[in-house]
């Protein structure tokens, strides 16, 4: 058919997000591997939805994309996209809502697991034959600690019973969040956030990365942790200022941190944080799992199907304003 819906793809999607096209007939997917500036802007002239996962979409896309109706993040965090330019030119900001919440969940608890057992170090201990030197400093339980989880969305609301499964004290913050719906959930809030920080035997990330975020944890707030406490992000890059949490490692103010995501990614140089030995380091994978990925193609493709057919997923809208 001539008037085919158009989906453009930079850098293409999982196999996943074709089987979901395989009954519409209707809809032309369009592939762009390697591609300049221009070429994309030009690809865009005639498209009707764009999938996205590192490529940019700013106030120049939406002006080079006349007949756009829908923009589609392979993920749920969308720090390259200018969602007031979308806002302006009525363009729907769609993200895949919970395909990988699951999954970023599971690894933030892997990696408090892991640093409460010494999971990395006791692995270079045995493969440089250092078993004298394992009792030099013991692990944790989790079981009786205390977690601050900061952020009660998609993820941290799954991150909290999983914690409270392996019998942690469980606080939430979350001003967005009524008191209410956290202790209908079982777990504690916290109204100010250092005062759960000093509390805290662990701490975990799950805001989403906004300008009321950037350096939510800086200085002051690890100074108000325990020496003895632990703290990790799989949210996003500079929730958690890197250089005061490098200053509060290296002077070990607190235990040790995990990091599956960095304020510049891929970092231009080896990050000075990989110099230190108390620092579980991953190139943000939390949410990149086999399974989730199947997901996230799937609900990306299905959230633009849904503003072709006119019935819109609201639930997985940035900017509902747009849909009037």
């Amino acid at each position: 058919m001539d008037n085919k819906w158009k989906i453009l793809m930079p850098l293409g999607a999982p196999p996943a997000a074709f089987e979901v096209l395989k009954n519409r007939p209707d809809v032309e997917a369009v592939v762009l591997d390697k591609f300049t500036t221009e070429e994309f802007h030009a690809a865009l002239k005639d498209a009707h939805g764009v999938t996205l996962s590192l490529t940019p979409f700013r106030e120049a896309e939406c002006q080079a994309a006349p007949n756009m109706k829908v923009v589609a993040r392979m993920g749920v965090g969308y720090d390259t996209v200018d969602v007031p330019a979308l806002t302006r030119h009525k363009l729907p900001l769609m993200v895949t809502g919970i395909a990988n919440s699951v999954s970023v969940a599971e690894c933030a608890f892997f990696m408090m697991s892991s640093l409460a057992k010494r999971g990395r170090d006791y692995d270079i201990l045995v493969r440089e034959n250092r078993w004298a030197d394992r009792r030099d400093d013991l692990p944790v339980d989790l079981a009786g600690r205390s977690v601050l989880v900061v952020g009660f969305g998609r993820i941290g609301s799954r991150v909290a019973p999983r914690c409270k499964a392996f019998d942690m004290a469980v606080m939430v913050y979350d001003p967005f969040v009524p008191a209410e719906r956290i202790r209908a959930a079982g777990f504690e809030p916290v109204a100010d956030l250092k005062t759960g920080l000093a509390r805290a035997d662990f701490v975990t990330v799950h805001c989403p990365k906004s300008s009321a975020t950037i350096n939510l944890i800086g200085a002051a707030e690890l100074a108000a942790m325990k020496p003895t406490a632990y703290i990790v992000n799989t949210a996003r890059g500079g929730i958690i200022n890197e250089d005061a949490l490098y200053d509060a490692l290296k002077a070990r103010a607190i235990k040790a941190a995990g990091l599956d995501v960095l304020d510049i990614e891929p970092p231009t140089a080896v990050h000075k944080l990989a110099s230190l030995d108390n620092v579980l380091l991953a190139p943000h994978m939390a949410g990149v799992t086999a399974e989730a990925m199947d997901r996230m193609a799937r609900t990306m493709i299905e959230n633009i199907l849904s503003v072709f057919d006119g019935k819109p997923n609201v639930d997985n809208v940035i900017n509902k304003e747009v849909l009037g």
